[in-house]
């Protein structure tokens, strides 16, 4: 087909390498292969068309490195789309001589080395994307940062769009920015630059779009931001900037914000309610402090508003029952206290609203969307009541109300009177207590677990007897059995084997734990029954068993949705054990059989008999307790030191082991053989041959390619968590992040 002059077989499922003989197509000026599955190298003759003016080979399996006659056989190309491939080496240099080349894009494949500096020379440029590679900057002329080639002679005057985000650039945001003074949309997120933001960043008048999250970013943020009128969406999250100016709130035109986890302090502004376009506001993880501002309400397009993990404190602002476009609230992990406004019923666009970890009060509405919400939303707000599904108490209705005399009369003395008597009760108690008391209580419990009283004796007759058809888990210092009360409430009932010496230790640290922490993906103890010779935790069924049978299990099915979830709801029950408690809790023994699944597939996290509370001011805590083998970070097999770092090892081993189905301890690992070596010196390019096949199939068909991505973006952070130095490790809210990012491309 020698006339042929555009060649689109693009969005199909060709496969297999690209015949070399389409570069004898020598009219062709249009040659568009996007999302296919072509694999090997692009055929040197491709690049020998001189009439092409559009090559795009994006979302392929291409790979090889892009050769350096690149830059001789276009002389007419305008754009060039490489992304989403398995492309390596570095960029040539002659890549510089396509000089009519309007866009250049090569995300997410696998170029390194620095940026060459003849794309300078680039000048008719106006989008470029080197997002999600593993470029760096030129060590070798320190003089040069990351940013002068592309500020060199007229590339200024007419780039558009530059995405640099997920690369490995380093050391500052330099003062030529400020040349690119045409600039629509800067991406350079998750990168590791260190610097504050330069003051010619205000020379970017036309800017519309920056994202600068997840760098380690610090000081002011620039005065003039308020002032460029252009832009609309700013990204400066995970960071540790410290100082907000005035003036930033003076942009009425912004529309979504995203300034959390720095260290922003102080009161949240009044001036916030400057911004009337905002849709979507987030200032989580910083530590302001003070009331909620209520100039919010001015807000009227705000559908997202997430000011958890702060210090704010006063009221709920009734006014916000005017933010009628609301879908999004948090504002978890305060002290925020007096009561949810009742007005927020009429919200009808809410889906979602936490107010968690708080100090609030009095009724939880029930109507409008609040009838969708569920008791997670609520939780460790000591004063809240309402209706029985967000499992707090019933509220009390007073018909009168008594006076102060009446109240000394009714409250106060028979109180007094009652703690006399409880006081008399417990020392007459423990002195005369006997060897087989019936049921006693943990003192350490909060009264909420340990309100049911229920003796020794039910317990032996719900689980009958400790019969061995009721035994549905076995560990090293206890078995577990499935109970019936009489009331037909079932439970799980953890008896500890008190013949073995380190059992008695292992229960008083699971009361510890687990006597204030409350997660919905934790096992939650309901009771516990103590004696001189008999030591057991009453705990909330799981029907559905542990992780490591169901994963297992020969004629078990799942895909990588219902696997994802699992692996979602874990990584939410660590984040909380190490950051959302007084004092971080280190698990220090993940792994598939102390993850219980109820009857909806929710995970809950379990078994915290060698777990460790590291304490304020405790140096790193050294422990003879060991976890599993397979599961272990090095430092804690080693030399027994424990932080939170030993549960994420341990959490990116589990990931591991759910998309590939092999246990760390299986047979073929020996030597130094190791799960993590295995999967990285799979990683990238043949991991989905390792892959569980049940995962590579949906209903009998090849996945696609949007699957594959999500199991190799998995497999990534795995290999991130995993890493040999616990400081090289991603903490567990990055790593949950990660994760629900993963879940929406997913979906």
């Amino acid at each position: 087909m020698s006339n042929l002059e555009i060649f689109d077989l693009s969005v199909n499922s060709f496969h297999g390498p690209i015949p070399s003989g389409m570069g004898r197509l020598s009219k062709l000026t249009w040659l568009n292969l996007i999302q296919n599955k072509l694999e090997g190298d692009v055929p040197q003759s491709i690049f020998n068309l001189s009439r092409l003016e559009l090559l795009s080979l994006t979302d392929n399996e291409l790979s090889g490195n892009l050769p350096f006659s690149i830059g001789k056989g276009l002389p007419h190309l305008s754009r060039l789309y490489l992304g989403g491939n398995r492309f390596s080496g570095r960029i040539p240099e002659s890549i510089s001589n396509l000089s009519k080349l309007i866009t250049l894009s090569i995300t997410d494949n696998l170029f390194n080395g620095h940026i060459p500096i003849t794309l300078g020379n680039l000048q008719e440029l106006q989008i470029l994307r080197l997002g999600r590679n593993q470029f760096t900057n030129d060590l070798s002329t320190p003089e040069q940062d990351f940013l002068t080639p592309l500020t060199k002679c007229n590339l200024s005057s007419n780039l558009l769009l530059l995405g640099l985000g997920d690369n490995g650039l380093n050391g500052v945001i330099p003062e030529s920015l400020g040349k690119l003074r045409s600039l629509q949309r800067l991406e350079i997120y998750n990168n590791k630059l260190q610097s504050s933001i330069p003051h010619s960043f205000c020379d970017l008048k036309n800017l519309y779009y920056l994202s600068l999250r997840g760098n380690k970013l610090y000081g002011k943020l620039p005065s003039c931001l308020g002032d460029l009128i252009s832009l609309r969406e700013i990204y400066l999250n995970d960071n540790t900037f410290n100082s907000i100016p005035t003036t930033f709130w003076s942009n009425e035109l912004l529309l979504n914000i995203y300034l959390g986890n720095n260290f922003f302090e102080g009161p949240v502004p009044q001036e916030i309610g400057n911004m009337k376009s905002a849709k979507e506001i987030s200032l989580s993880g910083n530590q302001f402090s003070g009331g909620i501002p209520s100039s919010i309400e001015q807000l009227q397009f705000l559908t997202y508003l997430d000011l958890s993990n702060n210090k704010l404190d006063g009221q709920i602002p009734q006014s916000f029952a005017s933010l009628k476009e609301l879908e999004y609230l948090d504002i978890s992990r305060n002290n925020i206290s007096g009561s949810i406004p009742q007005s927020f019923e009429t919200l009808a666009n809410l889906g979602y609203f936490n107010v968690s970890f708080n100090e609030l009060s009095g009724e939880i509405p029930d109507g409008g969307p609040f009838r969708n919400f569920t008791t997670y939303f609520f939780i460790n707000n000591k004063g809240l009541c309402g209706a029985s599904r967000f499992k707090v108490e019933v509220c009390k209705k007073n018909e009168h109300r008594p006076s102060i005399k009446n109240k000394v009369l009714i409250y106060i003395l028979p109180s007094i009177a009652i703690v006399v008597v409880a006081i008399t009760i417990v020392i007459l108690f423990t002195m005369h207590r006997r060897r087989k008391s019936s049921f006693s209580p943990l003192l350490n419990l909060p009264l909420r677990l340990a309100q049911e009283r229920i003796s020794y004796y039910e317990i032996v007759r719900a689980t009958s007897n400790f019969d061995e058809e009721n035994l549905i888990g076995r560990g090293g210092h206890a078995l577990v059995y499935k109970g019936i009360f009489s009331d037909e409430m079932t439970v799980a009932v953890k008896v500890f084997n008190l013949d073995v010496q380190s059992a008695f230790k292992s229960f008083d640290i699971e009361c510890q734990i687990m006597r204030n922490i409350r997660h919905k993906n934790l096992v939650k103890v309901i009771t516990s029954c103590s004696n001189f010779d008999f030591k057991a935790l009453v705990m909330e069924y799981m029907p559905n068993g542990n992780l490591e049978k169901w994963l297992y299990y020969p004629n078990s099915r799942s895909n990588i949705g219902q696997r994802l979830g699992i692996m979602i709801d874990v990584a939410s029950a660590l984040e909380y054990l190490h950051q959302g408690y007084s004092f971080p809790i280190v698990h220090c023994d993940i792994k598939p059989s102390n993850i219980l699944l109820d009857k909806d597939m929710i995970a809950h996290v379990g078994d915290f008999g060698i777990s460790k509370l590291l304490m304020e001011g405790q140096e790193t805590p050294q422990t003879r307790t060991l976890g599993t083998i397979g599961y272990m970070a090095p430092e804690y097999g080693t030399a027994g030191l424990v932080t939170t770092m030993v549960d994420a090892y341990s959490f990116g081993i589990l990931l591991m082991e759910m998309l590939t189905r092999k246990s760390p301890t299986n047979e073929m690992f020996f030597g130094e053989l190791t799960m993590r070596r295995w999967v990285s010196e799979s990683f990238p390019n043949t991991i989905m041959e390792i892959i569980d096949a049940e995962l590579l199939k949906e209903k009998e068909k090849t996945i696609s390619r949007t699957h594959q991505k999500s199991l190799t973006s998995i497999m990534e952070l795995a290999l991130e968590c995993t890493a040999d130095l616990p400081e090289e490790r991603l903490d567990m809210m990055s790593v949950l992040k990660r994760l629900k990012m993963i879940r929406t491309e997913l979906t």
